[in-house]
């Protein structure tokens, strides 16, 4: 391990918090905002920069189109894709349109919305067929039952999301075959047991979007003069740019200190093992980052030794070793409130890629993120990373703490919409924080996730409501009371269908998060639950939903005990760098992947209010068994719960 020399007694410690791509365009992703007001309340110089963002503005510029066109224009005409051909075909359209397009979805220019509405303005490529499903049998407006006649800022935002898909295509048919808005190179870092792809990848000539990524990494470098840089990789699609830039770092400053960390870390690269990994990154550092971060800066500063740290993959003579000195974390009421100074907040994309109410939410508008209690109150169901420390720490805030920190965030934003990120978010936390709300008449708008159980009455959902929340996110997952039981989730479909309903009688929007292929769900309990979302939709009980193939992992209960649900896992390879994910063998033989697809059709489709009274087996392109669910099960459940 290189070994850094101890900072001058006085000397500031220069800490820059880094988002690298992608992640997500609407709102700043908060580990940083988490990390870097934490580190200031504890008088450390902490700044932080979002180069995901950054990125896409970059290269969706009059100059990165001009970049990108060259790109093209090396490539022989015949093997040109569709939307290569409507880009070269409508280049100086698109060189017009780009700037106005990102100016109003960061919502600077709203005016410009009426001359994107009228289709007229942007140039339309292969993207823009999707709205050819809309037309009506008299040939009218394809968005008109989406927008009505008025409703121009969403039709327009609308419109010039698939904009930016378009552009997206050409980047990547021209510059860059694995750039994508959220799961950009993935399939390097998603539970890869060795590193060599990676590897490989990084000593490849730049792309036109590496290129970009780096001269944007060196310029926050160069603004900023941090002594340590911290890189969070929350997801697989922001491993490869996290070490592109990490790379970038280590080759024009070698002796800033490097620490990789996040979500997908915490997950995949608990067995890491692969020296290489710290040719980019001196520290690697597991779960929440507070504690191994004041460990780090005092090893840092001389005042601790090498066996202090907390949580952190080194490399010495050459090879990994793991320390932990066991300190406890910081307890969530002290980790101090996030702070989005250093975001250029006026510069996130609000986007609507679905027309749906709900899902809109997760890409449309710029919330503050906040946490109303670390960890799950639950932590029992099975296909969950109960074994980890973000899911098993629980660990509360008191209201007044937390509304003191919305009153913070909103005084330095402006802005009074809050995402809460939690992994279920308490009933009890959030009826204190909904009477701390009301007490002071604070007025916000908020969302976030939570499990559907029977606490959430139809008293404390309109008291909810009251306190400004808008929608709520939760599992419904199988929609089978049998596997439902055996992933010990707590709740069955006919409870989920009444707290469901209980908030969308108050105006609540509700999405369900829904999977298949959990161990020895067969044919007829995958129609059954299709039938139980159907009529959820039908009775107006979810407005939305996302169905998830199960996957097993290491750190659940299914993937510890794979006995106990009936199935046998298959052996991994040596793993020296990423291991989450594990193959499996059930059984029950069901080729889920084919009713995957049925799954997803009935679900896009009921989400904009098509197909509800149809019967389930329409979506099946196989022959299926008839639902045992009676058609009218929640419409009973419903009325027996009044």
């Amino acid at each position: 391990m290189k070994l850094f020399q101890p900072m001058t007694p006085h000397s500031p410690r220069r800490v820059l918090s880094l988002i690298p791509p992608m992640t997500q365009l609407n709102a700043p992703y908060p580990s940083t905002a988490y990390l870097t007001g934490f580190l200031r309340s504890r008088g450390i110089h902490a700044t932080q920069q979002d180069i995901a963002l950054q990125l896409v503005l970059e290269l969706f510029s009059v100059d990165g189109l001009r970049a990108l066109h060259a790109q093209v224009q090396k490539l022989p005409a015949k093997k040109r894709s569709p939307s290569l051909a409507a880009f070269t075909g409508q280049f100086e359209r698109y060189l017009a349109a780009v700037t106005p397009a990102i100016a109003f979805l960061q919502g600077r220019d709203p005016s410009m919305g009426y001359r994107i509405a009228s289709r007229a303005f942007l140039p339309e490529g292969p993207r823009f067929a999707a709205l050819d499903v809309y037309i009506d049998d008299e040939g009218g407006d394809p968005l008109a039952w989406a927008f009505g006649h008025l409703g121009i800022q969403d039709r327009a935002r609308h419109l010039a999301t698939l904009f930016l898909d378009d552009l997206a295509d050409v980047l990547r048919d021209a510059a860059d075959p694995r750039f994508e808005f959220v799961r950009y190179a993935e399939s390097l870092a998603l539970s890869q047991p060795g590193f060599e792809p990676l590897a490989q990848a990084l000593a490849a000539p730049p792309t036109l979007v590496d290129a970009t990524l780096e001269k944007l990494t060196l310029a926050a470098i160069e603004t900023e003069q941090p002594d340590v840089v911290l890189l969070s990789a929350p997801f697989p699609g922001s491993v490869y740019a996290a070490f592109r830039m990490a790379q970038a770092i280590k080759a024009k400053q070698p002796g800033i200190v490097t620490v990789l960390g996040g979500g997908y870390v915490n997950t995949e690269l608990r067995e890491l093992k692969e020296p290489r990994v710290f040719d980019h990154f001196d520290h690697v550092m597991l779960d929440d980052g507070e504690r191994p971060l004041l460990a780090l800066l005092d090893y840092l500063d001389g005042t601790r030794t090498l066996s202090g740290l907390v949580r952190s993959f080194v490399r010495i003579d050459g090879e990994v070793r793991y320390i932990d000195s066991g300190e406890p974390d910081i307890p969530f009421s002290d980790t101090g409130t996030p702070t989005w100074d250093g975001l250029a907040l006026d510069g996130y994309l609000s986007l609507l890629d679905m027309l749906n109410p709900m899902h809109r939410l997760w890409s449309d508008g710029r919330w503050n993120k906040l946490t109303v209690a670390h960890g799950c109150y639950w932590k029992k169901c099975s296909f969950c990373d109960t074994s980890l420390g973000y899911i098993g720490r629980y660990d509360a805030a008191p209201a007044a703490l937390l509304v003191d920190r919305i009153e913070a965030i909103i005084a330095e934003t402006g802005q009074t919409g809050f995402h809460f990120v939690d992994e279920a978010a308490p009933p009890k936390a959030l009826k204190a924080l909904a009477d701390e709300l009301q007490r002071r008449q604070r007025a916000i708008s908020w969302w976030g996730n939570i499990r559907f159980e029977k606490s959430f009455t139809p008293e404390l959902c309109r008291q909810l409501a009251d306190s400004g929340c808008i929608a709520v996110s939760g599992g419904l997952e199988v929609a089978s009371d049998r596997l439902l039981a055996l992933m010990q989730k707590g709740v069955s479909v006919e409870q989920v269908a009444r707290v469901t309903h209980a908030f969308s009688e108050v105006g609540i929007l509700v999405h369900a998060y829904l999977m298949y292929g959990f161990p020895t769900q067969t044919v007829q309990d995958t129609v059954d639950a299709l039938e139980y979302v159907r009529q959820l939709f039908a009775a107006g009980c979810i407005q939305s939903g996302f169905f998830h193939r199960f996957s097993c992992t290491v750190h659940s209960p299914v993937g510890k005990n794979p006995a106990a649900y009936g199935i046998r896992l298959k052996p991994l390879p040596p793993v020296s760098f990423a291991r989450n994910d594990v193959p499996f063998i059930d059984p029950a033989g069901v080729d889920h992947a084919r009713l995957g697809q049925a799954l997803n059709k009935a679900l896009y489709n009921y989400m904009h209010g098509l197909g509800l009274d149809e019967d389930v087996r329409v979506w099946f392109d196989q022959r299926a068994p008839k639902p045992r669910v009676g058609r009218q099960f929640i419409a009973r459940a419903l009325r027996r719960g009044q």
